[in-house]
């Protein structure tokens, strides 16, 4: 019987082994090394590489590259490990490994056909999660007295049922009484990291900020995507937060009057340093950065931020927005 519960573990493990995608290694090594650039340089110049640059706002933590490695291998280069490791002023290092990111997109049919979720809850949640959802003040908001009451003429407005009240049972963004307030989004900057957002649309051109903004995979400073047919997440979920309103175009964002930038970062090869340098992008400038994206929802892969990533969310949380 023993035996027979080993050899059951032992063939889970291979199972599991065996379905579990192997590590696609890069060319590239990030490096921290806190006396600088110049040191960087030193370091990257001895052993072959090039100095990338500063991982985003990562002080002392550049990104290497040595063009005779392979672009993409299944093996690490076990020669430039023990070279960096040999370097007194190299702190830490790490090879590049490629991550899968996958685009999030609502799916609508939860909210329309019934919400598998909230079938879960106890009835006395359920009881109260109704009582809340029409409750006066938000019943008040979609009979005329506050969301309805805006006046947008943008076409598509009537048909962002998340915001006008216009949800079935209720299930609406309640956004009415922030707006009536004041609270559109002026004075906001937000940056979405995609796969870059169409900086002329003419829903966006008047909010678009190119300070928020930036390109990792091309290198330059032009978030545009290409023009291939895949590359519109970026753009939607630009248009979903800040749309420009009262133009008589399209629909209207949830937070019209702010500031919307991009990061071009999924069109292409994605690693743990393209996540950090998105995420450290002008922290002093950006208010919001939004991700919608990430690791493969399966329910079989567990993965989050790398070291690089969870450093720039330590950075921004801590010195972001001039602190």
């Amino acid at each position: 019987m023993r035996a027979v519960l080993i050899l059951s573990l032992v063939w889970i493990k291979v199972a599991v082994a065996s379905d579990r995608p192997q590590p696609i290694y890069t060319n590239q090594f990030a490096v921290h090394v806190p006396k600088g650039k110049e040191y960087a340089d030193t370091i990257a110049d001895r052993h072959g590489f090039i100095n990338i640059g500063q991982i985003g706002s990562l002080k002392g933590y550049y990104l290497l590259e040595h063009r005779r490695l392979h672009k993409r291998s299944l093996n690490h280069s076990q020669e430039h490990h023990e070279l960096l490791s040999a370097e007194d002023h190299v702190q830490w290092f790490q090879q590049q490994r490629e991550k899968r990111r996958v685009k999030r997109d609502g799916n609508k049919r939860d909210i329309f056909t019934g919400n598998p979720f909230i079938s879960t809850y106890d009835s006395d949640f359920s009881s109260a999660l109704f009582a809340h959802r029409h409750s006066a003040n938000r019943n008040h908001y979609r009979s005329g007295g506050g969301l309805n009451s805006f006046s947008f003429p943008d076409p598509l407005y009537k048909e962002e049922w998340y915001l006008n009240g216009g949800a079935k049972d209720g299930y609406d963004m309640n956004v009415g009484p922030a707006w009536a307030k004041g609270y559109t989004g002026k004075g906001v900057v937000v940056s979405i990291l995609d796969d870059g957002i169409q900086t002329n649309h003419p829903d966006l051109a008047a909010n678009y900020d190119p300070a928020a903004s930036t390109d990792i995979n091309d290198n330059d400073d032009d978030p545009m995507p290409r023009d291939n047919g895949d590359n519109k997440h970026g753009t939607r979920c630009a248009g979903e937060v800040a749309a420009v309103a009262f133009n008589s175009f399209c629909g209207i964002g949830v937070a019209y009057n702010a500031s919307i930038g991009g990061v071009r970062m999924l069109d292409g090869s994605v690693n743990d340093a393209v996540e950090a340098r998105a995420l450290s992008l002008n922290p002093d400038h950006i208010d919001i950065y939004s991700a919608s994206w990430g690791p493969e929802d399966d329910g079989k892969t567990v993965d989050g931020p790398g070291p690089l990533a969870r450093r720039a969310f330590i950075n921004g949380v801590t010195t972001g927005r001039r602190g």
